[in-house]
């Protein structure tokens, strides 16, 4: 009775919550049965509106708002130049690939991206790249969804006490039960929902340390003249305010590549383009999406480095070594039921959002792409099947959960740069180039997944003048290369015209 009494507004919001999330995957779940094509790309008939809010809030994950805002903490608020590379990826991304995207997709009746590349290359090996980038998308995100479910356990571990390992479960249960429920259309119009509640939260997280210390002044004050110490035990003095002093921008680059091109690249933001209903809801959606994600990252980017002027040294001493613990530590410290109540329903959100959209595209991947092409089966079975290869994935991230291999920065990072560097130079390819190959996409996937592995694993950490070049860069930059170096070598492979009619011509519809 203590604890509910101490927590009780916190939980009834979250509970609220929650309960929302799986009433709407409840609700859809007749719809969602009605085919492949319900279930997978809710039938191309979502409205812009929620596309874009969906865009938003799948890629201002926990990542963002606990992982990024977090390090801020160790960093200073030179970390929000992270924002600005991100929001610049968002315009790339729906200019670039998003009406192009949605036209090939719809032409092609492509359902996820491994068959985009299969159906847009057409020819045998093309079904191998299918089955390839499959299997790209199951290793990749493993590393995603971790640190997602990490970074909401360490929230309910802070702010309610709730053990770690039962807070991943929660996170973990809870988002796969809507997503099995109502498939792709659960899946956008919860994001919907939660990208109005993230970017609500975004602006109050901010305003907490300058409510905390008493305004601007005070605030400032206290982190330009913090005697903080820095993760390797040196003052940190003015580094929070000083662009550089506490990060090489290589760095902040390097991740800011990493995270941002998956914005142009990863299945769960892709696939966003082949359920928008018309043309009108594409213009709307590339217009907003930048904006609704711009103004969260410029409040939620720095905010580690303002967290600085609520701690004392001994606390700020243990944060510098656990950065994705500093949001959880803030809200606890800051002590508001109600605010605490809509902060962590909104950081559930932030997780909930990328996690159901990672968990319908893995269940997609391995059964339409991998199972269906290896050993095909009826139309009738592939959906129940998706939805039972969805809870057994679910319960492998959470057993991996327990065991994190990094923190929640890194893990998702390194799964933005696998992303970007093998599917990128085939996704650009197919939309923008005619004279793009099969073996140009396939030999660009292998050479950008084995530059990633290589580059972090035995070379990135083994030399110190190396340390702050992340793998994306030389895995992008070869990756690029293959791509038209073996396309332009291997331009007699180009599908025939009569099929790059289909893929690139014209309709009025459109």
């Amino acid at each position: 009775m203590t604890y509910f009494s101490e927590h009780y507004v916190t939980i009834l919001l979250t509970i609220l919550y929650v309960g929302g999330c799986l009433y709407i995957g409840w609700y859809f779940k007749k719809k969602a049965s009605q085919g492949v094509e319900g279930y997978y790309v809710a039938k191309r008939e979502i409205p812009g509106w929620v596309i874009s809010l969906a865009f938003f809030s799948t890629s201002a994950s926990t990542n963002t708002y606990i992982g990024q805002a977090g390090k801020s903490f160790q960093y200073g608020l030179s970390w929000a130049w992270m924002g600005l590379i991100w929001t610049v990826f968002c315009i790339i991304s729906w200019q670039l690939l998003g009406p192009k995207m949605r036209f090939q997709t719809a032409r092609l009746k492509s359902f996820t991206i491994p068959d985009y590349f299969h159906l847009r290359y057409k020819s045998e090996l093309a079904k191998s790249i299918r089955v390839l980038s499959a299997v790209i998308i199951l290793f990749a995100t493993l590393w995603y969804m971790i640190g997602i479910a990490k970074g909401c356990a360490h929230v309910l571990t802070s702010v309610l006490d709730i053990p770690y390992e039962y807070g991943s479960f929660a996170i973990i249960a809870i988002t796969c039960a809507y997503t099995i429920w109502g498939g792709m259309y659960s899946v956008l119009w919860t994001d919907a929902i939660q990208g109005i509640i993230m970017f609500g939260v975004a602006i109050l997280m901010l305003a907490i340390p300058f409510i905390y210390v008493g305004g601007p002044d005070n605030l400032l004050e206290a982190i330009r003249t913090t005697e903080h110490l820095t993760k390797s035990g040196v003052p940190i003095k003015s580094g929070l305010v000083t662009f550089g002093d506490l990060v090489s921008f290589l760095y902040i680059l390097g991740i800011g590549l990493s995270i941002g091109m998956k914005q142009l690249s990863e299945p769960k933001n892709l696939i966003r383009f082949y359920s928008i209903d018309n043309a009108k809801s594409m213009r709307f959606a590339m217009i907003w999406t930048p904006v609704f994600l711009g103004i969260s990252l410029v409040c939620v980017m720095g905010l580690g480095a303002l967290v600085h002027s609520m701690a004392t040294p001994d606390e700020a001493a243990y944060l510098i070594q656990h950065t994705d613990e500093v949001i959880g530590f803030m809200l606890a410290k800051f002590d508001n039921e109600l605010v605490s109540g809509i902060c962590v329903a909104g950081l559930f959100a932030a997780g909930m959002s990328s996690l159901a959209s990672v968990i319908i595209i893995i269940g997609t991947a391995f059964v339409k792409d991998i199972w269906h092409v290896i050993k095909p089966m009826r139309q009738h079975k592939i959906v129940p099947r998706t939805k039972w290869f969805m809870a057994l994935y679910c319960l492998l991230v959470y057993v991996l959960t327990l065991y994190p291999m990094a923190g929640i920065v890194e893990l998702t990072a390194f799964a933005g740069a696998v992303f970007a560097a093998s599917f990128f130079p085939a996704i650009f390819g197919g939309l923008y180039l005619k004279w793009g190959t099969d073996l140009g996409a396939m030999t660009s996937m292998i050479a950008g997944m084995f530059v990633n592995i290589i580059w972090r694993f035995a070379i990135r950490f083994e030399y110190d003048a190396l340390k702050d070049v992340h793998e994306i860069i030389p895995a992008f930059i070869v990756s690029m290369m293959t791509y038209v170096v073996v396309s332009l070598w291997s331009r007699k492979r180009a599908p025939d015209a009569a099929h790059l009619a289909v893929v690139f011509g014209v309709s009025k519809k459109a």
